[in-house]
């Protein structure tokens, strides 16, 4: 028996460009990349990493080489390369995975560059 698919499609990859952009050893800049929604196994599964355990700090690093799923032409570059990003790069992906792992992940603070009213834009309603 077939299970009705949901009209209502949750996106699941998220498009992104890097501030700077990591190097690879060819020197090829690499910028454009994809981020998916973590699973609840994503969150879980590095707590038992030695690493993690040695320095939590390193949660995030584990995270975010589970997700990233593509940058440039690498294909799910992995913990490695996001230990070599720029500070700048990793922060950037930091808040990225915060926006779209919450349950308010599609709203952003703006403001209105007229009147300077501040107010919340939710992003799925501005993508028709």
């Amino acid at each position: 028996m077939r299970q009705a698919v949901s009209r209502c499609m949750l996106q699941t990859e998220f498009a992104f460009t890097l501030p700077c952009g990591y190097v690879d050893e060819q020197g090829n800049l690499h910028r454009q990349g994809i981020m998916r929604r973590a699973t609840t196994m994503d969150e879980v599964e590095p707590l038992g990493d030695p690493r993690v355990r040695a320095n939590e700090a390193y949660l995030v690093v584990l995270l975010l080489g589970r997700v990233v799923t593509r940058l440039g032409t690498l294909n799910q570059p992995g913990p490695a390369l996001i230990e070599r990003l720029f500070s700048t790069d990793f922060s950037f992906l930091q808040e990225l995975y915060e926006r779209i792992n919450t349950a308010e992940g599609n709203l952003v603070e703006t403001q209105c560059p007229t009147c300077g009213t501040r107010f919340v834009l939710n992003l799925d309603d501005a993508h028709g």
